[in-house]
């Protein structure tokens, strides 16, 4: 985790309920690099923070109809506090799921807490869980409880599943990188090989997609599901791969999209950390200083500046908000793009 983002103080602990602000504080900038981004980010647009005084969000995903009369709502990820919460415009930041990763007694690691989220076909959350090493799939609507979709490879468990993606045939794919393990790479608890991107298919069984990444984390789909996104966290070899989708879910040979080279140009270093694609097949990134839009191409076009490090962002509302976990805070921006 890199140094806190410099505001004023905004709300309560993450433990408090969090109220309606009428004007929300505004944080960063918007870097303009290519036109295209016009047609992307308004001109009037603002990063907006909705809420702070968490240890570290992750994994946001917009919950349409949730049911039982909940309306739509955010959920994101506090990994060290091991909570996912809940976001309203009318509530605030409330309480949703404690614990949301780790089930054991006593302490784990740093990061136990649940990570990635998604929402499948069946209106499911599926989450990511470090300290329980598994992913999980959960009802919103009330009729049963969660359950567990994998937590090993050929009979090895996995290190702290990290972000997830749900394919509309009934499979996933998610990251497997070592950060939820009490001592990361290093710890005594490690069974599998390399840190992996793993698909689940329909009925349950994991396949390898590749070992060849050192830190597998964002991980997305295009528009068609042709093609697996997945974003590295090392900041030794920061890139974007693109792997071609077969149709027996297995991946093809990976290229790189967007590297160590682009954001040199930019005047940016790191790793990347969540990731988007809108429905023209935009990369919506998160990784230094912010969220890096990129074409499908990897062509640089612009940069939302938050300033600090920022773990991964969600489309919601009616697909046109991007919403932004960024360390300690909860943030927005409304866009002109569409997310899927």
């Amino acid at each position: 985790m890199n140094a806190k983002l410099i505001l004023p103080a905004l709300l309560l602990t993450a433990f408090d309920a969090v109220t309606q602000i009428p004007n929300y504080p505004i944080i960063g900038q918007i870097v303009r690099i290519d036109p295209r981004f016009d047609k992307l980010i308004p001109k009037e647009a603002k990063i907006e923070v909705l809420a702070s005084g968490f240890a570290w969000t992750e994994g946001p995903v917009w919950v349409k109809n949730g049911g039982d009369g909940q309306g739509s709502f955010l959920l994101f990820s506090d990994v060290p506090q091991n909570i996912i919460f809940k976001w309203t415009e009318k509530a605030g930041v409330t309480p949703f799921l404690k614990p949301s990763g780790y089930t054991g007694l006593g302490p784990y690691s740093d990061e136990p807490g649940s990570n990635g989220l998604t929402v499948d076909r069946q209106g499911r959350l599926i989450a990511c869980e470090h300290g329980d090493r598994r992913v999980t799939a959960m009802p919103l609507n009330g009729s049963g409880g969660k359950q567990t979709l994998a937590d090993n490879v050929n009979g090895k468990r996995f290190n702290s599943p990290n972000d997830v993606v749900a394919h509309s045939n009934g499979s996933y794919y998610f990251t497997d990188p070592p950060y939820g393990m009490p001592k990361k790479e290093n710890d005594s608890s490690r069974e599998t090989e390399g840190f992996g991107v793993y698909r689940i298919s329909p009925d349950r069984k994991v396949s390898v997609i590749t070992y060849e990444l050192t830190r597998p984390n964002g991980i997305a789909l295009s528009p068609d599901e042709k093609t697996l996104y997945v974003a590295q966290s090392d900041p030794n070899r920061p890139v974007i791969m693109a792997y071609p989708l077969q149709a027996d879910g297995s991946a093809g040979k990976g290229r790189v999209v967007f590297g160590a080279d682009g954001l040199k140009k930019q005047g940016l270093q790191g790793g990347f950390d969540g990731m988007k694609v809108d429905r023209e097949g935009n990369l919506w990134a998160t990784g230094p200083g912010g969220v890096l839009v990129l074409s499908p191409d990897g062509e640089f076009l612009g940069h939302l500046k938050i300033g600090g490090a920022t773990a991964n962002c969600a489309w919601g509302d009616d697909g046109s908000t991007l919403y932004i976990t960024a360390d300690m805070y909860l943030c927005r921006i409304r866009t002109t793009a569409k997310g899927w």
